[in-house]
């Protein structure tokens, strides 16, 4: 919403205040201002008075005037066609300065002298309001010869954009935010009352009718004018060029500036075909499955608050014009509009967001407006339809709103705020008393919407800060500690270079069907997809990211790492989360120790990254089978010796597929990393000691399964143990060199040679007898 300094003085003297308050203010109250402008003219530029315009003699498409400029008659040559039209112009005198590098100076246009400059309104600085010089007339205040133009501020005006919240739609005119800033800055509102001055009008009603089939949720209100001498004045288009609102024709303008000035929604109908000597203007409204149609002698033109045809419009050529205020609840419209998807045009975004009720106001300002600047004929009173709108009452107390606010606001106070905001309130000695909402609020539901209406005219700074006070069970859950799982794991993961991903939780059936992922059964299945790409829920999250990944490489990237914690569905339809990683290209950036070419992923970084995420974890060989899985580079994770996922570089043709260099992904249940209850245990203060044993053993013997074996001794000095050599060559044959690391430690005191050999021979022992496993 924008508005204009000197458009607001037509409802609210601000004289008295500055821009710097006006903005403090409208700030204060809500309605957020996200830009402010002071346009000024530049000096010497002067109200100027056409003498006389002659052509040039040497050129066709200039013009000679002669310009009195209050002190002398200065010769001016002209460009501009409308020129000849113009009485009172804008005239640039010698030094006026338009620009940095654009002075006026005395000048010679093609023989003969020139002394200024007749400007247009985009040469001062101003808004562009059409080709040629800005003509001037008395709408921005009475015409002196020789005044600077900086001194009318109707012409350098404080344009002032606010950004309203939805439910503000009182506040999209002028009128509404000058009764906003009349509450807050304390000052009266101008109430704005005009009466007809042409006593000759022939009335309405005696030339149209109105008629209504079914109940009308709306209120209407109709009026006519012969507008033969339409025109606008320069206040009127240079304003509507401030709030950005320039229309293509004079009606279209003087419509918007009564839309933009009062709130009331304003539609004019071309009748100039119709006979009013011999028949009526019919105008019907109907009630159409809950859309309001109007009917012109039996012709649909429009639908109330939603849509006009434009065949049916006024135009200027039009002699006689049917003028329409309209006002429908905004809630209504917004439901039949989805209900029935309608076509809509510029004036729903007002009646949507609620418009002015006020029917008569804008009908007022019409009558004012055309009598006033344009010389129109009105036929006298109006016709109208009012719909019964029941006054919506809301009981409040001192106490209720002081406790909602934090602060203790007198009852008097409250009273006065609302009463200057438009509400009615009904007084009586008690603390609880009843408020009217006015009907231009249709946001208003309860007593929160009306102690916020008092926090804002008090202003929020003006509240007293006081500490919040939370009086909170304990909610130590199973949501809770997924929730705190998650945050670490985000952490953890981003730290180790890993961006998150956020993706649907759909898939592209046919790609889970081509990497041999399980699909959801037929029958559980989405019946109408969002699109083909969406066809199915996800049973993995790894092609989301392979698909993410393929988009970062698209984006020129050389290295993507991404994770995203998310819901996977099995065929039964049921939910659980994973934790899915993947890392494609560069393991890191280009630098100097990398000579600028820096190698690729490979398993041993993204296993390491892996583990510095999600913590210990072993690797087996892996039982997963799907079509990313690399044959020989792959593993099963295990944690707590339970299988919770898989890792795996990606399978070369699936990476060509997916135009990706070498990749890595890793998907695991999201359960089986939600940290588990830890029983403290004592930490011995006595030194361990480290041993190394190589046994040569059958080469298709896996680790894990050497591991599970020694566990099973459950050996109580041995607190860890870990491989550390692998070795095979010819000389080994079918056999394996494997190197284990022993940390062996006692609780109780130093260990002693027999202890430490008695826990190596055991281990020695097992090994030979499962395994055959020989000393090197």
């Amino acid at each position: 919403m924008i508005v204009t300094r000197s458009w607001l003085n037509n409802f609210i003297d601000l004289s008295e205040i500055s821009d710097e308050k006006l903005y403090e203010t409208l700030n204060s109250i809500g309605l957020e201002v996200d830009s402010i402008k002071k346009y000024n003219i530049p000096q010497k530029v002067v109200v100027g008075k056409i003498i006389s315009c002659e052509k040039h003699p040497d050129a066709d498409k200039l013009n000679v005037c002669q310009i009195d400029i209050g002190s002398g008659v200065r010769q001016i040559v002209c460009g501009a066609k409308n020129v000849v039209d113009a009485q009172y112009v804008a005239v640039a005198t010698i030094g006026a300065k338009l620009g940095e590098d654009f002075e006026i100076k005395h000048a010679k246009l093609r023989g003969v002298e020139s002394e200024g400059m007749v400007c247009s309104a985009s040469e001062l600085g101003l808004p562009d309001i059409g080709d040629g010089i800005m003509i001037l007339d008395e709408s921005i205040g009475e015409l002196v010869i020789g005044k600077d133009l900086n001194e009318y501020e109707k012409v350098a005006d404080t344009v002032i954009e606010l950004e309203l919240t939805a439910n503000r739609g009182d506040c999209l005119s002028i009128h509404g935010v000058a009764r906003d800033l009349s509450a807050a800055l304390n000052i009266p509102i101008n109430k704005f009352d005009y009466e007809s001055q042409n006593s000759e009008k022939i009335g309405i009603a005696r030339i149209a009718k109105l008629t209504k089939k079914g109940i009308i949720p709306a209120s209407l209100q109709y009026a006519m004018a012969n507008i033969k001498d339409l025109h606008t004045s320069l206040l009127l288009s240079l304003r509507l060029a401030f709030v950005k609102e320039p229309q293509k024709d004079s009606i279209s303008s003087i419509l918007r500036y009564i839309i933009h000035s009062t709130g009331v929604i304003l539609r004019a109908y071309d009748v100039s075909n119709v006979n009013l000597e011999e028949e009526k203007i019919e105008i019907e409204i109907i009630n159409e499955y809950k859309v309001i149609n109007i009917a012109i002698n039996g012709k649909i033109q429009s639908q109330v608050g939603i849509y006009q045809n434009e065949e049916g419009m006024a135009k200027d050529d039009s002699s006689i014009v049917l003028f329409e205020s309209s006002y429908a609840h905004p809630e209504d419209l917004v439901d039949v509009v989805a209900e029935k998807k309608l076509k809509t045009d510029e004036l729903y975004y007002n009646t949507s967001r609620g418009s002015e009720p006020n029917l008569y106001f804008g009908v007022q300002y019409l009558t004012y407006l055309l009598e006033t600047y344009t010389g129109c004929t009105l036929y006298d009173g109006a016709i109208s339809l009012d719909e019964e709108q029941e006054e919506k009452i809301i009981t409040i107390t001192t106490q209720e709103i002081s406790e909602l606010i934090g602060n203790k606001i007198e009852k008097i106070e409250i009273m006065n705020i609302l009463i200057s905001l438009g509400f009615k309130v009904q007084s009586s000695i008690e603390d609880k008393f009843g408020v009217t909402v006015p009907p231009f609020r249709h946001d208003i539901e309860n007593i929160q919407d009306v102690a916020e209406e008092v926090v804002r005219i008090i202003g929020i700074n003006n509240i007293e800060a006081k500490p919040l006070k939370f009086i909170e069970k304990t909610h130590n859950n199973e949501t809770i500690n997924k929730h705190y799982a998650k945050k670490a794991l985000r952490l953890r993961a981003t730290a180790n270079g890993f961006d998150e991903s956020i993706s649907y939780a759909f898939a592209d059936k046919t790609l889970l069907e081509k990497y041999h992922f399980p699909i959801v059964s037929e029958e559980l299945d989405i019946i109408n997809p969002i699109t083909n790409d969406f066809s199915t829920l996800r049973t993995t999250v790894l092609i989301n990211l392979l698909q993410a990944a393929q988009r970062n490489v698209n984006y020129s990237q050389k290295s993507t790492a991404l994770f995203e914690i998310g819901p996977v569905f099995n065929k039964n339809r049921e939910e659980e989360e994973v934790f899915s990683l993947i890392f494609t290209g560069q393991k890191e950036s280009e630098n100097v120790s990398n000579a600028g070419k820096p190698s690729s992923i490979d398993f041993e970084t993204f296993t390491k990254k892996l583990s510095a995420i999600i913590g210990n974890f072993e690797l087996r060989t892996s039982m997963e089978h799907n079509g990313l899985i690399h044959p020989y580079q792959s593993a099963d994770i295990i944690i707590d010796n339970t299988i919770c996922g898989f890792l795996t570089k990606v399978h070369p043709t699936v990476c060509e597929e997916f135009d990706l260099k070498d990749t890595f992904v890793a998907e695991i249940d999201f359960n089986t990393l939600i940290p588990k209850h830890i029983n403290a245990h004592a930490i011995s203060k006595f030194q361990g000691v480290y041993k190394d044993l190589s046994f040569v053993i059958d080469k298709n013997i896996p680790y894990n399964q050497i591991s599970v074996t020694i566990k099973s001794l459950n050996l109580p000095l041995l607190k860890k143990f870990y491989a550390v050599d692998v070795y095979e060559d010819e000389e080994l044959g079918d056999k394996k060199s494997l190197t284990l690391r022993l940390f062996i430690q006692s609780l109780d005191n130093t260990l002693k040679d027999e202890a430490i050999e008695s826990t190596v021979n055991s281990i020695i022992e097992k090994l030979n007898s499962e395994y055959g496993a020989t000393l090197r």
